[in-house]
């Protein structure tokens, strides 16, 4: 094992295998991931790789210290629906002069862009060192750092891209190795699934780096014409821009692996000569909900916001951190079941873990070394937990178990902090119970207890010594 692994092994999609981490610089550790495209609020599949690739942040922080980690996350605001909503509300201001296209498109997004950022933020996610967005990469910038024309210049320059019918192509045959992420060869593609074949496509698995836009359609000017970039050239332009040409972890979804992060790989390692643009990939499971893919026709397609603050979802909303630790109790390269029994598993899992770590004194230990092991082992959070739970079987009043179950649930992204109760809130919510339990409506009387208890609040039921009555008393209980 190497000193600079720190005895992290990953499983990298690349190889297929899993192997020592060994940074190129141990000074400053670069990852790169697969962030939303903010048309519109993100949904519970894009939460599993923001949740599962901030642990990993966690971890080489934890490993090689926190200012020698830069962690690049992208928002995807180039995509023709947002394109065509920013002409659609703000094309006479642009025409007029009064507004640049970004600036139209960044009104567009805001709202769908904070909405993110407030949704991670309670699923207990760090912000990334840097957050690029990709309507700020498209033409050369001022500081110099890779944009989308420049790089597509030098692939044209390099023989790797072609002009034709008004699009820019990447010319798959130009690359021998092409598919060594996927697997798939360039005659696999010649029917391959979302290939669309053109008659001016040299080859059919050619994809688009720049398409130009009609009158009507928002664009860049660039020296094909005025148009608009490809998907996959903003996440290699952005990724150069902040890590260099070559990094050392690429992270996403499964599904992105092809076309999107094939065709990355393409664009950048031809751009710049290199071998390789990242030395590890790795790719999270994909997330099914109630044992069914997740699809707005079969009306299971949930986003984070709607989990967090509505009842869509099992007839109530849920915690931010229940939603994460549910997300983390399976490996994140298998395949998840996300349910409503998965949360109420990963809520009573939680509530315990909490109680015990109530009992630690004040300031937070040291996180066990097991847990790290566990965590430098591709990410094995399951095995990590046995050691959490060990823990909270363990603890008592003030010992170290406590206080190093406390320090693990802060190192996993878990609030440790004594929760604020807002006492009159509690009375109307034990008001509203005793009223339907009155109405014999036990199914909503026995949600808002649970509810409450979620929220470490234990009601305890008993008889008015007097009028003999039923009352009702709460005490703060994780």
């Amino acid at each position: 094992m190497s000193d600079a692994s720190q005895g992290l092994r990953l499983y990298n999609t690349l190889t297929r295998t899993k192997a020592d981490f060994v940074p190129i610089d141990a000074c400053n550790v670069r990852m790169y991931v697969c962030g939303p495209t903010v048309y519109d609020f993100a949904h519970i599949g894009n939460a599993r790789p923001v949740i599962v690739f901030d642990v990993l942040f966690r971890l080489l922080r934890h490993l090689y210290g926190e200012t020698h980690v830069t962690y690049v996350r992208n928002i995807t605001d180039v995509d023709d629906k947002i394109n065509a909503r920013a002409l659609r509300d703000f094309g006479g201001e642009i025409s007029a002069g009064n507004l640049s296209l970004n600036e139209a498109i960044r009104r567009v997004t805001e709202k769908t862009a904070d909405q993110f950022h407030r949704d991670v933020a309670t699923l207990g996610c760090l912000e990334p060192t840097v957050e690029p967005r990709a309507t700020e990469f498209v033409e050369p910038r001022a500081d110099g750092k890779a944009d989308m024309i420049t790089l597509i210049q030098s692939l044209i320059k390099r023989g790797h891209a072609y002009v034709a019918a008004g699009e820019v192509l990447f010319d798959t045959e130009s690359m021998p190795d092409y598919g060594q992420l996927s697997k798939r060869n360039l005659d696999e593609q010649q029917a391959g699934a979302r290939i669309a074949v053109d008659a001016h496509k040299k080859n059919p698995g050619d994809f688009v780096l720049w398409k130009l836009s009609s009158p009507e359609e928002p664009g860049w000017q660039s020296p094909w014409g005025r148009g608009r970039p490809g998907w996959h050239i903003e996440c290699s332009a952005m990724s150069a821009a902040y890590l260099g040409e070559v990094f050392d972890i690429h992270g996403g979804g499964l599904d992105l692996i092809f076309p999107h992060h094939e065709n990355e790989i393409a664009q950048s390692r031809c751009a710049h000569g290199t071998s390789v643009m990242a030395n590890v990939w790795m790719h999270n499971g994909f997330l099914q909900v109630e044992g069914q893919k997740m699809s707005k026709s079969l009306g299971n397609f949930y986003s984070i916001h709607e989990l967090l603050e509505t009842e869509t979802f099992g007839g109530r909303n849920w915690p931010g951190e229940v939603l994460r630790l549910a997300m983390l109790m399976t490996h994140y390269r298998e395949p998840i079941d996300f349910s409503v029994r998965k949360l109420e598993e990963a809520e009573n899992t939680l509530r315990k873990w909490k109680r015990a770590a109530d009992l630690a004194p004040a300031a937070v230990g040291q996180v066990p070394v097991e847990v790290v092991e566990a965590l430098s082992d591709d990410l094995a959070t399951y095995a990590a937990f046995q050691v959490l739970t060990q823990l909270a079987g363990d603890a008592a009043d003030g010992n170290q178990a406590a206080a190093a179950l406390k320090a693990s649930l802060l190192f996993l992204g878990f609030d440790v902090a004594s929760a604020e109760v807002d006492e009159d809130k509690v009375a109307k919510a034990i008001a509203n119970r005793l009223a339907l339990i009155a109405a014999k409506n036990w199914a909503e009387a026995d949600r808002i207890r649970d509810e409450l208890l979620s929220q470490g609040i234990q009601l305890k039921d008993g008889k008015d010594p007097v009028t003999g009555g039923r009352i009702t008393t709460w005490e703060i209980k994780r």
